[in-house]
């Protein structure tokens, strides 16, 4: 073979790949959507940013990190597709969980779509979930090597927070989300929370489980179930602008130990219903408040 021929072989492939994107070697899908926060976090740290994600708007309440690119779009909200908009933006790939399993007709109509479940109604442990939904969103992206990298940066933070704990020791802690003055969600297994506490070597002070997302309803009065007066109980942001102002004048507040200078904290949120991102956000808000009360 000639080299001018071996030189035109070249060129006509290449415009053959210009052509017809599918001859080309894969890159994978690069036009992604995402119905939930945690996939689309995760694509983030995976080195991809997202065409649109599901309640966007609320994106800087609820996940805070990784920042979200101003350029993606909002889809409305998770129980309420905008599908005008996402038909428009021509998708290769919808990600998805089951928590919106009855979209799931109308989202394959539109994309070819990807559900990962982390909070299913089966139950178990949520962060090996997390991992293994990591993986699986690197895999499908063409991203393996990124996913390998992220993982292995997860469990490097966890096991720096849990030597920074180990050098200071820490109390059991109770896991709180106001939802009114006389109301909260206290987090426990087999939630991401719950999970976290243990890998990086916490207590948790709520020992009954709860449902599969990881917490349980409660009146604040069962807070009076946990024994151990060492207990420390973290709040998270948002609080409603009310609760605290109420539970400063409640008499079975006031009765609690947490109640007591030095016994309560409130933190900054971090994503429960999320993924590694938000895991690893959790870990470093609880170790530096452990430290810095210390």
């Amino acid at each position: 073979m000639s080299l001018a021929l071996t030189r035109r072989g070249f060129i006509a492939a290449g415009a053959a790949c210009v052509l017809r994107p599918d001859l080309a070697l894969s890159a994978g899908p690069q036009r992604i959507v995402s119905l939930d926060y945690g996939l689309a976090s995760t694509l983030l740290s995976l080195g991809i940013v997202p065409k649109a994600v599901a309640s966007r708007a609320d994106w800087d309440v609820w996940v805070i990190e990784p920042d979200l690119p101003a350029e993606v779009v909002d889809l409305g909200s998770s129980w309420e597709i905008n599908f005008e908009v996402l038909t428009s933006l021509r998708p290769d790939l919808i990600l998805t969980t089951p928590f919106n399993a009855a979209l799931t007709p109308r989202l394959e109509a539109v994309a070819p779509t990807l559900s990962l479940g982390v909070f299913t109604a089966d139950g178990g442990d949520v962060l090996p979930k997390a991992f293994a939904a990591t993986r699986a969103l690197a895999a499908r992206v063409e991203r393996k090597d990124e996913g390998d990298a992220f993982i292995a940066r997860t469990e490097a933070f966890f096991d720096e927070c849990r030597a920074r704990i180990a050098r200071i020791g820490a109390p059991p802690l109770a896991l709180l989300s106001f939802l009114d003055a006389r109301h909260a969600r206290i987090y426990t297994a087999p939630g991401l929370y719950h999970n976290v506490m243990q890998r990086i070597g916490l207590a948790n002070a709520w020992t009954a489980p709860g449902n599969f997302w990881g917490f349980e309803t409660i009146g604040i009065e069962r807070l009076a179930e946990m024994k151990d007066p060492a207990t420390r109980l973290i709040i998270f942001e948002p609080v409603p602008a009310d609760v605290m102002p109420k539970l400063e004048e409640s008499p079975l507040w006031q009765a609690l130990p947490f109640a007591r200078p030095g016994q309560l904290a409130v933190l900054p949120g971090a994503l429960m219903f999320g993924m590694l991102n938000d895991a690893m956000r959790f870990a470093r808000l609880i170790t530096d408040h452990l430290e810095q009360a210390a």
